[in-house]
């Protein structure tokens, strides 16, 4: 699971950061709303965590922005303020919940997995599987092996390979572009090629060919792949 925190408190935003990592989950910081902005606009994140009260653009904001433009990921407001008409304001904006600082980290950490199972119903870990992992029609995942499975046969998937097949997965029968795959499996900074999502694909479809799932990674022509089977 991907998290995005945006919070202009430098010291508490490396200390979330630090504390999703060490829970396991992947967690990105931004400094100021702008920042935040433009890395939730690229839809790769599971959760946005956002603070209301920042120096420009503020966290109700850049929620208003992201809102507008139809991107629903789930968000937890943080605010040192607690009035029903502050919470009601956050509510109507499109944020899912709200939690008043300072706050304990079980409280937080508790409201990340509500969110997140919300979004993901069946999810109970921060690698956004259950016991049985995700799963899509006949194939599954298993977190622990970072492999998937059709039936009883391992595709015998690389790192980057189970990366991409889980993103699909979990946006199973959606369009998603290249450059969010390729933000995803290969993150905003990375100075690789986006032409490596089309290579991994290819080598996905092979895997998935193999066992039975011929043509269930289709190509959006001048947009991306969705995960559909035929």
């Amino acid at each position: 699971m991907k998290v995005l925190v945006v919070e202009d408190e430098l010291p508490l935003l490396e200390s979330i950061v630090q504390l999703l990592r060490e829970e396991g989950y992947e967690a990105d910081g931004a400094g100021e709303g702008e920042e935040g902005l433009y890395y939730a606009e690229s839809g790769i994140y599971d959760l946005l965590v956002l603070d209301i009260m920042m120096p420009g653009m503020s966290g109700l904001q850049l929620l208003q922005k992201l809102r507008a433009k139809s991107v629903d990921t789930p968000a937890l407001l943080l605010t040192a303020k607690d009035s029903v008409e502050d919470r009601v304001r956050g509510l109507n904006t499109g944020a899912d919940d709200y939690l008043v600082k300072p706050f304990a980290i079980p409280e937080l950490l508790a409201r990340v997995r509500a969110l997140l199972r919300r979004k993901h119903p069946g999810s109970t870990g921060s690698d956004g599987s259950g016991s049985g992992g995700l799963s899509y029609d006949a194939i599954r995942l298993e977190p622990k092996l970072t492999d998937a499975y059709f039936g009883d046969q391992a595709l015998q998937l690389t790192g980057k390979e189970y990366e991409l097949l889980h993103y699909l997965i979990r946006n199973k029968e959606m369009i998603i572009t290249r450059e969010q795959l390729f933000d995803r499996v290969w993150g905003l900074d990375s100075e690789a090629g986006i032409n490596l999502v089309d290579l991994y694909v290819h080598y996905v479809r092979k895997k998935l060919a193999a066992a039975g799932c011929q043509g269930w990674i289709q190509t959006v022509r001048g947009i991306g792949f969705m995960l559909r089977r035929k």
